[in-house]
């Protein structure tokens, strides 16, 4: 009996243990619901994505990650055909390393980097003036799922075909890391 005893102790202390590491909640909202201005000037409705999985990102210009553009224009090419799509919002919050407007920026990114993902115009993505899209991705009473912060320029959110959350990498966590090609291989 007491050894009975002892293994549903531990199997409910891991029980206890995997939901306080695993916070995530289930999606109550969709990243479908909103429109957002592209580097363009032109409105994008976020239906149009449907059916895609989509990987935000926040970017600058002139920070020690831009770099990373390359391998998100990588990542792109070798998945666009798959249903998936890139969203780059520039933003100047770390460091003003994204001074410009949208036509140096969207210049910058052609010229340097090839980009042909969707680039929207800059945007706040924390504190008080930060947008409704970044408001959604950060914060689970919005999308149900986890609440986080942008720590830096380049952090990636991924959200589902059904336009629900489902993770975030961090900016050191490249584009063509396992952890994202994984998750829009399905594996």
């Amino acid at each position: 009996m007491n050894k009975f005893f002892f293994i549903l102790v531990l199997i409910s202390s891991a029980i206890l243990v995997y939901a306080f590491i695993n916070k995530k909640g289930k999606p109550s909202s969709s990243i479908h619901q909103f429109k957002a201005k592209s580097i363009d000037g032109e409105e994008i409705d976020f239906t149009n994505f449907k059916g895609k999985k989509l990987l935000i990102v926040n970017t600058a210009s002139k920070c020690g990650f831009t770099p990373q553009y390359k391998e998100l224009e990588t990542l792109f090419e070798t998945y666009k055909d798959r249903n998936f799509m890139i969203i780059g919002f520039p933003c100047n919050q770390f460091g003003q390393q994204e001074p410009g407007n949208s036509s140096d920026i969207k210049s910058f990114c052609t010229k340097n980097y090839g980009v042909s993902f969707i680039m929207m115009d800059k945007v706040n993505v924390k504190g008080d003036s930060i947008c409704d899209i970044y408001k959604w991705l950060t914060s689970k009473d919005k999308n149900g799922v986890m609440s986080s912060s942008v720590k830096w320029n380049f952090q990636k959110y991924m959200i589902d075909e059904n336009g629900y959350l489902v993770d975030y990498a961090l900016s050191f966590k490249g584009p063509l890391s396992s952890k994202i090609t994984k998750w829009i291989e399905g594996k």
